[in-house]
């Protein structure tokens, strides 16, 4: 029982001693609630010794594990290299922000940073600054973060990111480069450089990136689709078509693929290609509308008088402005006085178009507008050039005639 006591007394001591010297060296107080710990071990041995009535089981376990077993067990863990302290400091932060309270967290994240420089710390204040709206210094968390662990690809992901809502996008799309340069396979990574270089009307470069991405995704519907839009941009309809097709072959509900494609074949005078698939999209809310005017559009080139008038009219019910479009679209002057529509259907609750969708479509009907612009103009110049080469001719055969009537006259004087 004696050397039992020493024993005890001589590990809990050094361990105590041990303990303190961490907590001097490294100026951190979550050793403060170790040493409370090992100092209650120690009283209860004291209060065993002094009363003698006072020692059981439960008096000796909590003895030995507030004394030695939690600091043996703390010793040990550092031992192989794992912050303890640390730990603790990211658990209370992490309790302190889900209940609310972001500044507790930070304080407690802040001397954690100050003292470590601890990767987790700095994740955690870049998450809290973005929850405060500070995306500056939410980036300069994440930039340390990233020095501190390089595999860290989702806070280079969320660096670009904030670069983007910062309208840095030049920042944004170097920061992505890099990240795809190290993980080439980072799906979200080049969807939004593809977005980015396309708004800076990058598109080659687009082209690309989405390329790159296909062969770590071979059947990503939307990767082809975006890649449909940026060969749309560079007026490559060969290929734009070939990747809008593959995005309907992979999702038969990719309408706006399905939309894309009758426009491209109205451009290239497909015209039963085009009926098609604005048929297709009649089953898409967000198209619907657009599809009728489509459609009607067809109609009337196709001079299909009772078919243009009813899809003119569903076009406008459903959307009232393409009753502006129609009463300015040409191939519609032969049925405008036809349109019985006088009452707007109840509005839907229509899911809206999403902004690239929207742009490529608006960009594909202009370049219809301007290819059809073109093909009347050179009809006109046709007609013109004929009529002044008839006109021509007339003038050389008066002029001939007149040679002609002035050389007789002049044989007849001598």
């Amino acid at each position: 029982m004696l050397i039992e006591k020493m024993i005890f007394n001589l590990l809990a001591f050094s361990l105590f001693i041990l303990i303190f010297a961490k907590l001097i060296k490294k100026n951190d107080s979550n050793y403060v609630f170790l040493i409370i710990l090992q100092g209650v071990g120690i009283a209860l041995n004291f209060g065993e010794i002094i009363f003698k009535d006072f020692s059981n089981g439960m008096i000796k376990f909590l003895m030995y594990f507030f004394s030695v077993a939690i600091p043996l067990v703390v010793i040990l863990i550092e031992i192989t290299g794992y912050n303890l302290s640390e730990a603790v400091s990211i658990a209370l932060a992490r309790v302190l922000m889900f209940i609310g309270n972001n500044k507790g967290a930070k304080k407690i994240l802040l001397n954690l940073v100050d003292r470590y420089d601890s990767y987790y710390g700095h994740l955690l204040l870049a998450k809290i600054y973005e929850k405060e709206g500070g995306r500056r210094k939410a980036i300069d968390e994440y930039v340390m973060a990233v020095d501190l662990n390089k595999q860290d690809y989702n806070s280079y992901y969320r660096i670009a990111e904030l670069l983007q809502e910062l309208d840095k996008p030049n920042e944004a799309i170097t920061m992505l480069n890099n990240l795809l340069r190290n993980k080439p396979d980072f799906y979200e990574a080049s969807n939004l450089l593809g977005d980015l270089l396309c708004k800076q009307e990058r598109f080659k470069e687009a082209v690309n990136v989405y390329t790159d991405a296909l062969k770590y995704r071979p059947l990503d519907f939307e990767l082809y689709y975006s890649l449909g839009i940026v060969y749309t941009r560079l007026n490559d309809f060969p290929s734009a078509k070939e990747c809008y097709e593959k995005a309907a072959e992979i999702n038969h509900k990719m309408y706006s693929a399905h939309y894309n494609l009758g426009q491209i074949a109205l451009i290239q005078k497909d015209i039963d290609s085009a009926e098609r698939y604005f048929k297709e999209c009649l089953m898409s809310e967000e198209l619907e509308a657009k599809a009728y005017y489509q459609l009607a559009k067809i109609y009337a080139i196709k001079s299909e008088k009772d078919k243009a008038i009813n899809f003119a009219n569903k076009a406008i019910e459903l959307d009232d402005v393409y009753l502006d479009i129609i009463s300015k679209d040409e191939v519609f002057k032969n049925i405008r006085s036809y349109l019985t529509v006088s009452v707007k259907m109840e509005p839907k609750d229509v899911k809206k178009i999403k902004k690239e969708d929207e742009e490529v479509q608006k960009y594909l009907e202009e370049t219809y507008t301007l290819i059809e612009d073109l093909n009347v103009n050179e009809i006109k110049n046709r007609a013109n050039k004929k009529v002044d080469d008839i006109f021509k001719q007339e003038e050389e055969k008066r002029l001939k005639n007149q040679e002609e009537k002035e050389k007789d006259v002049e044989l007849n004087q001598y």
